[in-house]
């Protein structure tokens, strides 16, 4: 094992890659995350402030002076706590020719069940929020004569809202990426000379980023009772327009240790970890975010 503090490099590696390695990588790089304060290791306050609009002024006198804001704070608690271990055999080191290290090791637990886990967190945590304050919308047929339509009324209805334009995302799954793809609206023109690819891929639309999310990881409920699977009633998400400023992901690693063989080990490396984590909407900004169920 060539790095025996590999905790530390760990955690630090995955502060990293969660904007990049994650299909809602954008979400965990909401500005945000940089504004809430932790109270304790498991809450976090968002802080509120309300006031007055301006009224008439004049020339000839002064009105009588006086406070016209408040501050409070909401108080969100972090209820998502993960953990997961292995033990690593000195042997399997050398006999794998150091595939087996656990660096290795917790890359592909990371790409295969964490990182997997987390987007189906974060999309069925803010569909349950979303509902929970009040939001809905009835399953309907996603196909390539209505998408567009659908898209414009999910735009229409944030702007109206005074959501900002810059800074939406799209996330779709891969049948409605189709539908874009092949959207009677959309008229596209190609240039295939020279025996040039046709390159039909739909990465923006009216200035908004699409992302393209597998559709297991699109569902409105999951069982995550080891790693996650989507519940038998789930419903299957087709689009998700948010702004990222709608949302706060807060994620607090409250332990993450690689011990060395000892007897009390078997002999063995122990690695462990267990973090909180959490994805809230921001009551104030719920209409930053749209789903669109897919019937």
């Amino acid at each position: 094992m060539n790095e025996l503090n590999y905790a530390k490099v760990y955690s630090d590696q995955l502060a990293q890659a969660f904007p990049y390695a994650l299909n809602f990588g954008a979400l965990y790089a909401t500005p945000n995350n940089g504004r809430y304060r932790f109270k304790g290791g498991k809450t976090i306050e968002i802080p509120v402030i309300n006031t007055t609009g301006r009224t008439d002024a004049n020339r000839d006198s002064v009105n009588a002076l006086s406070r016209n804001y408040e501050n409070q704070w909401e108080e969100f608690e972090l209820t998502n706590q993960r953990k997961w271990s292995t033990l690593i055999h000195p042997s399997d080191v050398d006999q794998t020719n150091y595939a087996a290290t656990i660096a290795n090791i917790t890359s592909v637990f990371n790409n295969e069940h964490k990182f997997p886990e987390m987007d189906a967190y974060t999309v069925s945590k803010i569909y349950a929020d979303w509902t929970d304050l009040g939001k809905s919308k009835e399953p309907e047929t996603i196909d390539s004569d209505n998408v567009i339509s659908i898209f414009d009324l999910l735009m229409s209805n944030m702007t109206e809202a005074r959501v900002p334009v810059n800074g939406r995302i799209l996330y779709v799954t891969p049948e409605v990426m189709m539908s874009l793809k092949n959207a009677t609206e959309i008229s596209r023109s190609f240039d295939i000379k020279n025996g040039g690819d046709v390159n039909r891929s739909v990465t923006t639309l009216d200035g908004v980023p699409v992302i393209e999310v597998p559709s297991s990881l699109m569902k409105t409920s999951y069982d995550f009772s080891d790693g996650c699977e989507a519940d038998v009633d789930a419903g299957q998400i087709g689009m998700l327009l948010i702004h990222p400023e709608s949302v706060i992901t807060p994620v607090s690693y409250e332990f993450a240790c690689l011990d060395e063989p000892s007897a009390a080990t078997g002999g063995k490396y122990v690695y462990y970890e267990e973090s909180y984590e959490d994805v809230f909407i921001l009551p104030r900004r719920v209409d930053g975010v749209s789903f669109v169920l897919s019937l």
